[in-house]
Order: C-alpha cells, then structure tokens, then sequence
C-alpha cells in the first residue's frame, strides 16, 4: 500500500479553540493542511508556521523568549511577528497568521502576507564591501547585508569551487546517503545574481594593501573595497606520512571532498577513519550506515574526552561499538601503503578507504601578511573589527573577548561563523552591534543528537543530571563553581534554558 501523509497534527484553529486550553508557552494545531504553532508572549498570541526553516525542527517544543521562539533542534530563533530567521542556522524567515480572539475562543484562519523585515538604520554605507570567504561566516554576511537592505556592490571571493554549501551535511546526512545533494547548497545558484552579489568562485585572494584599500587575486585581479570580511576559515589537517596522496585516502572539509568519499565508498568493504573527534565519528556513523566495516585510529584514550569528558567520552565510544564501530585508540597510522594502514603499535589494517579527520587549522596567511594583529587567530574587538579600520574577520579565524567565559576565545563552529558575519554585516553598516552570541554546536551519531553550549576549554567539575546511557541527559562543564557549557542529549529545552540563562549572565 503506498504510504499516506499523517494529517496534520493538533487542532483545527480555523474552527477555534478554548482560551483556557492553551495554557502553556505553544500549542501545534493546523489551518488546512498546515501546520501551525500558537505562542504566548506575555500577554499576546501569535501563529507562526510549525517547522523551523532550517531542518524543519519542530517549534512547539521549543522555547519562546520575548518576542521570539527558538528550535529545539539547533537554536535558530525566529520573529513571532513577522516570522524572520533572526538567528542562525535558519536564515529564511517561517509563515506567519492572523490570530483572532472571540467569546473566549482564539481563532486562526488567515495567513499573513509576511511582513517587512525588521531593518535598522544604515548610518555608514560603504560603497563596496568585499568578502574573502564562501563559508558560513562569508554566506550569513552577504545574505545579511541584503536583508539589512544595503544596496552597494557585494562580492564575495571563494576559493571553493562550489558556491556556499550546509557543510555540517557533509559528514552527516548526505555522506550516509539519506540526503540528496540538492539539500547541501545554502542558496540555489539564481540566488547570487538575483541579490546582486557577485559571487567568483575558485579565486584566491593573495593580498591585501590596507593602505590603498584593495585585494589581489592569484589571477592578477585588483579589487577596491570600502569594507572588508576575512572569513578565510579553516582547512583540514593533512597527516605528513607517506601515502596521503593516493586516490582513496581523503580529508573532509568541502564538498568536492565528501563526493570523492562517496565515490570511494562505492563497493568498499572496509574504511579506516584517522581521528576520533566530531568529523572523524561522524565519518564514520555515516561510512557504517552504508553498511561499511569502519576502524577508528586515535590518539587519544576515550573519543571526544577533550571536549565532552570522561564519561560523555566513553558513551559515545560504546554507542559506536554497538554499531560495529571497531577502535584503535591511543594509536595512529604512520604510513599508508596501497591500500595496507601501518598503525604506530606494529599492525596493519587493509583498508579500501581511508578518511584523515584529525583537525583543521585556520587559515591566517591572508591576515598575517597585512599585517593585522594575530594571536592563535585574527584578533578582533567585540564588534569582530580587526586592528585595521574597516577590516572585519569572522567565522574560524576570529578569535573575539567572550563576555561569559572572560577569556578571548576562537572556536571552529557553523552557527558561531553564521551569527559572526551576521554581526559583523550589520557592523560594517555602522550598526555597532557587540557580539554576544553563546557559542553553540551539535554532532549527530546515529539516531542519537549531542547539543553544546558554551565554551569550556578546562573545568574542574562536570555534573551530570539525568542518564546517558539512557540517552537523556544533561551534563554542566563547571570551574570554580560557575558554568561555563552545558552539553546535552534529547534534553532540547534545557538546552535552550541553559544557552538563555548564559545570555543573561553576562548581559551588561
């Protein structure tokens, strides 16, 4: 029997429902065949489409906040007025309705033409602004730029050969084959020339003269900006020992790389991933989902303990074990002969495919030789400028004062690079927009999500709450009594809770 669509979940809110029957922050009802979320803020209620345009989280269950609500999935929030992605990762706005209240009932029957994005004044507009960078950071700036309707020339400089991608897919989802290739462009190619941003793909920048402000590309070109972004990022580490550079041996970072994975996965028996970290276990939860043998080498004794600790470390060693996840650790390859992975311990894994996940490094050479202030990164202030004038840096390179951890911190994550350049677009408007965004990641094993908030390079206590082999669980990351991350498996709302209260604590 062909498989039918379930209805729509929840009430009809076109015929009405009790004021007293919703009694708590959402309610999932639908109009038709949409489905509708109500949300109280105060003493308002409003009706917003139910799934985040993100991954099509589910926002009933996320939590609302003044005049927002965020998915439980991945921390995107959204305008309960005019339904606008104000947060990455979403970045496109959800449909918002007309909420009625008669004799007690509140109704919901017509959807709203959706309303004029929020814009705030543009006190300094540049005439060019020129990104370097077709990642997270450079995508959510130019996208941002339009959105705040800047109306100067954009161009966006990529070394990609690709136009911006969901790179989070690529060691997920679509490596595992449950997602097409048509879901990992940000944006469908039209977007670019429609927005007016003129996008040049496979071009390098190899300098910038500050002085008389312009960019040069390997190809001899001379750009003039008025503002700059660096958002170089990263690039993935490349062990130095023979063999790397053979067909079947790979690093993952773009998508041409997670294409050629792909194609080696085809009819391989066997897979050695290198690292025991977030790409190298998700490389290998997707290598396994398409029924490939995976070992796993790493250095380290427990997998992700650096990040995660001891006990989060060792769950998620076992729930790749029960997966037939084989692992090596405290271990690693020392050549790479044919198809034969020569580990340092004296033996041999033969291996059809072999993915190099042990780290990436950021790519500063660009920042270094203009001269702009480096420490283990670009050193940027609170509004993600450099120490050049009207020359930004966001995403993997920035390293910026974090008003919760009291530290100057870089860390290498897709929302954290999104919410960057989205900061640092409204800031080369002039908008003077401090970033304050709690850094936030999620890695996918499996059937099993693991959300982080925060950044906890060190602690001195972790508190566990909950069960995690039970996979419900919430872990506090503590030094000197105060929270620093909070990492937790299906408990979205505490999530949510704990990256609201981080926010609060370090408000001025």
């Amino acid at each position: 029997m062909a498989d039918q669509q379930a209805p729509p979940a929840g009430p009809d809110l076109s015929k009405g429902i009790l004021l007293s029957e919703f009694t708590g922050e959402t309610l999932l009802g639908h109009v038709g065949d949409e489905e509708v979320v109500l949300a109280r803020s105060g003493s308002e209620i409003f009706a917003i489409g139910a799934h985040c345009s993100h991954y099509h989280g589910p926002l009933a269950e996320g939590l609302v906040t003044g005049g927002g609500i965020r998915c439980p999935w991945h921390h995107a929030c959204f305008d309960l007025r005019t339904g606008e992605a104000t947060r990455a990762p979403a970045l496109s706005p959800v449909a918002v309705w007309k909420v009625e209240q008669q004799d007690g009932r509140i109704f919901v029957r017509e959807k709203r033409e959706q309303p004029k994005r929020q814009v705030m004044a543009i006190t300094d507009a540049p005439g060019r602004i020129v990104i370097v960078g077709g990642g997270a950071a450079g995508f959510a700036a130019a996208e941002m730029l339009r959105r705040q309707e800047y109306s100067g020339g954009i161009v966006m400089l990529s070394h990609e050969a690709a136009a911006p991608i969901d790179r989070p897919n690529l060691s997920k989802d679509y490596l595992a084959g449950s997602a097409p290739e048509d879901w990992v462009p940000l944006r469908p190619d039209d977007f670019y020339a429609g927005s007016k941003i003129d996008l040049r793909l496979n071009t390098k920048v190899i300098s910038i003269d500050t002085g008389a402000r312009h960019v040069v590309t390997s190809g001899g070109d001379t750009i003039p900006y008025d503002r700059l972004l660096l958002a170089t990022g990263a690039e993935p580490v490349r062990l130095p020992i023979p063999g790397m550079d053979q067909p079947h041996v790979h690093v993952l970072r773009s998508l041409a790389d997670s294409r050629a994975i792909i194609a080696s996965a085809d009819g391989a028996r066997r897979a050695v991933v290198i690292g025991a970290s977030f790409i190298g276990l998700e490389a290998a939860a997707s290598l396994r989902a398409r029924n490939i043998e995976v070992h796993v080498v790493g250095l380290e004794q427990r997998p992700m303990e650096r990040v995660l600790g001891p006990e989060l470390g060792d769950f998620v060693r076992a729930l790749h074990e029960e997966h037939g996840v084989i692992f090596h650790l405290g271990d690693t390859v020392t050549a790479i002969e044919g198809k034969r992975a020569t580990l340092k311990s004296g033996g041999v894994i033969e291996a059809d495919l072999v993915v190099v996940g042990v780290g990436v490094r950021p790519r500063l050479e660009l920042a270094e030789k203009a001269g702009l202030a480096i420490d283990r990164g670009v050193t940027v202030d609170a509004y993600l400028e450099t120490s050049v004038a009207g020359i930004y840096a966001a995403g993997d390179i920035a390293r910026w004062p974090d008003p919760h951890s009291l530290q100057t911190i870089r860390v290498e994550h897709w929302v954290v690079a999104q919410r960057q350049g989205q900061t640092a677009a409204r800031n080369m408007l002039g908008q003077r927009e401090p970033f304050h965004a709690v850094p936030f990641f999620w890695s996918q094993h499996y059937d099993v999500p693991i959300n982080y908030v925060g950044h906890a390079e060190k602690w001195d206590e972790i508190t566990i709450d909950g069960d995690i082999s039970g996979k419900d669980c919430l872990l506090q990351y503590k030094s000197n009594g105060r929270v620093l991350a909070v990492a937790s498996i299906y408990r979205d709302i505490a999530s949510l809770e704990a990256e609201l209260a981080m926010e609060k604590a370090r408000a001025p």
